[in-house]
């Protein structure tokens, strides 16, 4: 989640296999924490290695690492219970500000070896845009996928940003390579059902969402013009993101909606976000 300037001291398999690790031994605590990111992306197209392919062919990160860091979503129900699982069971270090800054929303977590870092964020991701998930065990969407969050919640998180960068084109490329669209939630399918409704509620949201997935049938046109993805790889995304912008743009809209969409870009439309310095 955030651009900071290092990244995970891990091979990518080893970072995976040890992020699969947390999850299940607070999982045996009954902790529900779940993977959010390019690792929860990494791990859901383990299924289809030429998906996995694309990240060797367009690159994320500079070099060959592909993580930055560790971003886990949790419920505040739970948090004490986090706090305890990291700081007491796994020795991790945490950052003194940002627990006092963010309360309930948000812990920074250090490896005892500074391998890698960990974000946790409890019941929602609060950028740009939100992506909610509940705020406990049984009630909330955490539970839908394991180890990490469900494939249309990892959609919404990237579609959110406003400035969307390159590594976040790439990761959705990587996703929508692997998986295809659906109307509701199947398995290894993106519930684009759950996508559309909701951003008919949130034009802001809506607008940055179809922006970015058009910048993504862009950014995906100029790989195969560079001779970095095939055609046969750029139909598949392409017919994928227009099924999935067809279902956005086909689910009628709220009042809210509506009323919003009149005062378009004038004024703004999503929360401007500060990275957090570690």
């Amino acid at each position: 989640m955030s651009n900071v300037n290092r990244v995970v001291a891990l091979s990518s398999e080893d970072f995976v296999k040890e992020s699969i690790n947390i999850v299940e031994r607070a999982g045996k605590k009954g902790i529900v924490l779940r993977i959010l990111g390019a690792c929860a992306i990494y791990i859901h197209s383990l299924h289809e290695p030429k998906s996995i392919s694309i990240y060797t062919k367009l690159g994320r990160l500079t070099g060959n690492q592909l993580f930055t860091d560790l971003d886990l979503v949790s419920y505040s129900k739970q948090r004490r219970d986090v706090i305890k699982f990291f700081e007491e069971e796994l020795k991790f270090k945490y950052d003194p500000l940002v627990k006092a800054l963010f309360v309930n929303k948000r812990l920074i977590y250090y490896h005892p070896l500074d391998l890698y870092y960990i974000d946790v964020f409890f019941d929602k991701l609060e950028f740009n845009h939100d992506v909610v998930f509940g705020d406990r065990p049984g009630k909330g969407r955490l539970e839908l996928d394991y180890p990490t969050i469900a494939l249309e919640d990892i959609v919404l998180e990237k579609l959110q940003i406003t400035k969307i960068n390159r590594k976040d084109l790439v990761d959705l490329a990587v996703l929508l390579h692997g998986h295809d669209v659906c109307s509701t939630r199947e398995k290894e399918c993106i519930d684009g059902g759950y996508i559309a409704t909701t951003l008919s509620n949130d034009w802001g949201f809506w607008y940055d969402a179809t922006t970015n997935l058009g910048r993504l049938l862009n950014f995906v046109n100029s790989k195969v013009n560079e001779g970095k993805l095939s055609a046969s790889e750029k139909e598949v995304i392409e017919a994928r993101v227009n099924k999935l912008l067809s279902m956005i743009n086909e689910k009628p809209k709220t009042k809210n909606w509506v009323k919003r969409s009149i005062v378009g870009v004038s004024k703004p439309w999503y929360r401007e976000v500060e990275e957090v310095v570690r």
